[in-house]
Formats: C-alpha cells, sequence, structure tokens
C-alpha cells in the first residue's frame, strides 16, 4: 500500500507547487495593474478573436466529411467605458493570408491616448510564449514578465511602442486569462452571429441556381455595437469582483 500511496503523494506535490507558481503570477499581475490604475491609468483590454466562416454561415461541421473553411480575424479593444473609439480591424486569417500587422498597434495607442489619455493596455500572452519562457522569470517575485513583444495572431504589440505614447503594456498571464472581460465581449459577438445571422442574409436565384448573399460586415458591426457601455462596465465589474477576491484572499 505504502508503494502505491508514494507516487500519487508525489502528483499532488507536484500540482501544488504548480498552483503557487499560477497563484504568484496572479498576484504579481493584479498589484502592478492596481499600482497603475492608482496612478491615474485606465484600463483597457487589446485582443483578438477569430470567426469562423461556418460560425457565419450556419454550415453544419459535425460529419466528417467537412471541409476546413477560412476564419476572420477580428481586432479591437474595450473597456469600463465600452469599446475604445477606435474602428476594429477584420483580416482574413487561412494559409493565402497570414501576416502580422506591426503598424496596427502603434495607431491603436495613439487612438487610445488622444482618448483616454495614459491607458494600461492588458493584452493576454499566447500560451506558446508562456510556456518558452524561462523558468526563472515565470517564477521571479515583485514583476510581471513582460516580453520584448507579444506577438497576437495577427497583430504585433510592443511595450516601447506603448511607452512612446504613454501608455504601459500588461501582459496578462495565461493562467489568469478569465480576467480578461474582452473574452466574455467576444462570446456575446459570437452568439449574436449565431442569433441573427439570418437577418443578414439575402436570397438570389438565377435559372437553375441559387446564391446566398451575407451581409458580413454588417452583422459583425451590429454584433460589436449590441455590446453596449452598459454590457461592458457589467463585464468590467465582474473582473473588478474577482480581482479583489483573489488580493484580499491570496495577499
Amino acid at each position: 500500500m505504502l508503494r502505491f500511496a508514494n507516487p500519487l503523494f508525489r502528483n499532488i506535490i507536484n500540482r501544488s507547487q504548480f498552483d503557487g507558481i499560477k497563484r504568484k503570477q496572479c498576484l504579481q499581475y493584479l498589484k502592478t495593474l492596481r499600482t497603475l490604475q492608482y496612478d491615474g491609468f485606465k484600463t483597457v483590454y487589446f485582443g483578438e478573436t477569430s470567426i469562423p466562416e461556418s460560425l457565419v454561415t450556419g454550415e453544419d461541421v459535425s460529419d466528417g466529411y467537412y471541409m476546413q473553411t477560412p476564419s476572420w480575424c477580428i481586432v479591437h479593444a474595450g473597456g469600463s467605458q465600452g469599446w475604445v473609439p477606435w474602428q476594429y480591424r477584420m483580416f482574413l486569417r487561412d494559409e493565402l493570408c497570414i501576416k502580422q500587422e506591426v503598424s496596427l498597434f502603434s495607431e491603436f495607442c495613439d487612438v487610445v491616448r488622444k482618448a483616454y489619455g495614459k491607458c494600461v493596455i492588458v493584452v493576454k500572452e499566447r500560451r506558446q510564449q508562456e510556456e518558452r519562457r524561462p523558468q526563472e522569470d515565470r517564477e521571479a517575485e515583485g514583476q510581471v514578465y513582460i516580453p520584448a513583444v507579444i506577438n497576437l495572431a495577427n497583430t504585433v504589440c510592443s511595450p516601447e511602442v506603448a511607452k512612446s505614447c504613454g501608455h504601459e503594456l500588461l501582459s496578462l498571464p495565461s493562467p489568469c486569462n478569465y480576467l480578461n472581460p474582452l473574452d466574455s465581449a467576444w462570446s456575446c459577438l459570437k452568439w449574436f452571429i449565431i442569433s441573427y445571422r439570418k437577418e443578414f442574409c439575402l436570397q438570389s436565384i438565377h435559372d437553375v441556381c441559387s446564391y446566398q448573399y451575407i451581409l458580413f460586415s454588417s452583422l459583425i458591426t451590429e454584433g460589436i455595437e449590441r455590446i453596449n457601455p452598459s454590457k461592458w462596465r457589467t463585464l468590467t465589474s465582474r473582473v473588478r469582483r474577482w480581482e479583489n477576491h483573489y488580493l484580499g484572499k491570496c495577499s
């Protein structure tokens, strides 16, 4: 019985150590965020989401004969004041069109500076970057690790570019992804697409052929506008309560 229990006990210890590292990363992030907020920085969450073509068309992907279709990448940002007054970007993501926009983040930082002043721009760190980070950096105390650049699927975010506009770029560790209200906003957008895509669909019949046209841009724009400032305040307030809970319980 002792030989059987030892491996289990060893796994429990490893899990506790891993949870401790995640807790430390979360606290480092929250303390840095609070310090910047107390210094007058407004919080803005910047990120991307993918919209598969099947989500827009309603095509059934449950059978095994489904062929992978293109996806679109939408880039936008928001916070307690609603969506940032910046025209969101939408890129086609497939094997023929894959590039990362370098100047987009600079344009965004300039617009945010004119609209809000100095901001802390929170960006989710991609899991691949988190896994490649040296172990000693992940366990470092008293500071939040900010990579030289944060590469999203379609956008390159640089701390230096943010600082040049008076902002601070803050990387949200992957264990804390649920502390990003932008994810909930993306979920609301996708739910709107599923629920209302038929209202943005036009049918055309020519001879023996039938065509379906989807007003994709109008569908996306309407879905984004439905997430109004009131809903954004609800999303950010929920995240704020979780932040306060962790700061009070784990500090």
